[in-house]
């Protein structure tokens, strides 16, 4: 994965909330595995969704802009920590991480094991018992297994058995936290945590941009130009959608709420794109009924 979130998604960083979301969208359709053949697309395409991930994430991002690609290591107090102006020995400690994110601001010479108390394992050889290490797994999901959570039972390198409840909506890129399940502490210490982060599956019939969920949706032409109420296939099952009378290819229609869930907001919304298919070999009536339509219409498409 890209160690520069803001570089993956080619923006500043100083960018905006819009600018973000305008090139995330941008690269996620160019790189999207159902869209783009290049081998090296889909892996293009998990560094620009985990990047938007986090710059979207206004807590992430502050966290992320500090302590640079060591920041999902950085525990929620940290802002405290720092606010106290001391280290596990009392005094005011030096920065050496300049990792993605360009260190602290305003703080210089912070050094980011002294600040988190021996958080890092290792920490240049101190005394005393020394924290387990956080591990990482990934997490392989269908887009319907990530739209509608549940229990999963997990076996991660042949001997560790986990059962895990994944949350509605889930994104790629997201990370689900197995408290106390990672590297064990020496001495008397805490273990780590293990983090899952959610890879989702390509899927040829759903296209995700954040919450978004764009789907294609096939219709006669008889329904597209008269108007039709048609079924939608969609991660949760299926949803009616009216066909406006007159619709062409690529007319998209809006579905509010029904993307992919959020438990702490607005849900997202699925985008339905109207595709006109025709039978490839028309039986005999309905080849009399487009002649006929043929020789009564004068709609001529490459005029309008």
């Amino acid at each position: 994965m890209a160690r520069d979130f803001y570089a993956a998604l080619g923006v500043g960083r100083d960018a905006g909330t819009e600018e973000i979301q305008r090139a995330y969208r941008k690269l996620a359709r160019e790189n999207h595995p159902d869209v783009n053949k290049d081998p090296k697309a889909e892996e293009r395409f998990k560094e620009v969704s985990e990047a938007y991930q986090v710059l979207s994430d206004p807590e992430q991002r502050r966290k992320y802009d500090r302590f640079g690609e060591d920041f999902r290591q950085v525990p929620d107090d940290w802002e405290q920590r720092v606010g106290a102006g001391a280290g596990p020995r009392g005094r005011r400690v030096r920065s050496t991480t300049t990792g993605g994110g360009g260190g602290f601001e305003g703080f210089e010479g912070i050094d980011i094991e002294d600040l988190l108390g021996g958080f890092f394992t290792g920490s240049r050889g101190r005394g005393g018992p020394v924290p387990g290490a956080d591990q990482e797994a990934e997490l392989e999901l269908t887009v319907e297994e990530a739209y509608r959570g549940g229990r999963r039972h997990l076996n991660i390198g042949g001997d560790r058995e986990y059962d895990v409840t994944i949350p509605p909506g889930v994104l790629d890129g997201q990370r689900i936290r197995l408290a106390g399940q990672g590297g064990q502490g020496s001495g008397n210490a805490a273990p780590g945590d293990l983090f899952l982060v959610v890879r989702i599956r390509p899927d040829r019939r759903y296209r995700l941009e954040g919450r978004d969920i764009h789907v294609e949706l096939p219709v006669t032409a008889s329904e597209a130009a008269l108007g039709a109420t048609v079924p939608v296939t969609t991660p949760g099952g299926e949803v009616k959608a009216r066909v406006v009378a007159g619709s062409s290819s690529g007319r998209r229609l809006r579905l509010r709420g029904e993307g992919m869930p959020n438990r702490k907001g607005k849900p997202g919304d699925l985008y339905a794109e109207v595709k006109i298919m025709v039978p490839k070999r028309p039986n005999k009536r309905e080849r009399e009924l487009f002649e006929e339509l043929a020789a009564v219409s004068d709609f001529d498409p490459r005029r309008t």
